[in-house]
């Protein structure tokens, strides 16, 4: 009898736990999770899928010329509303700038991560970015400069190079 007593009493209390737990726990705040978007549910994607659907309708008769010419207007329009918004966002990389950091890193000039790409930084030895060993072009012992990766000679002092 006593041991049925101490079972109940023992259940009733984790019961009673249980009840009584949001109250005397505070909760713990959930993590949010944000979802990529879809790029057929922005507005380039939107246009852009409808413009593929009245060239398809068009094609297979189901839109009249009229409706055609008035559908791609609309859709041209909102096409090119959502690249202009995009491009504003997000303008395009300086090429020149890009063209003129890799001919530095081929010349030897500047050091280059093998994942990132050309380092502002002329003497690190690691990239700044994501920590990689950056590439270490060869230099000649004699004067310094850099060596191409089959070079016998160097460019600068015409002495011979180590192989």
């Amino acid at each position: 009898m006593a041991v049925e007593a101490v079972v109940a009493a023992l259940v009733g209390a984790a019961a009673l736990w249980l009840v009584l737990r949001p109250i005397f726990v505070p909760a713990r705040p959930k993590a949010v999770v944000y979802e990529a978007l879809d790029p057929e549910e922005t507005a380039k994607g939107v246009a852009l899928t409808a413009l593929k659907e009245i060239e398809f309708d068009r094609e297979t008769g189901k839109l009249s010329d009229a409706d055609y010419e008035l559908l791609k207007r609309k859709y041209t329009a909102a096409a090119l509303e959502a690249l202009r918004v995009e491009e504003a966002a997000n303008p395009p990389a300086d090429v020149e700038a890009m063209i003129a950091a890799r001919l530095s890193v081929l010349r030897g000039e500047m050091p280059a991560c093998p994942t990132c790409g050309p380092r502002p930084e002329a003497d690190a030895l690691f990239c700044s970015a994501c920590g990689k060993r950056l590439s270490q072009h060869p230099r000649c012992d004699r004067c310094g400069a850099p060596l191409g990766p089959d070079s016998r000679f160097c460019e600068g002092c015409g002495s011979r190079v180590a192989a």
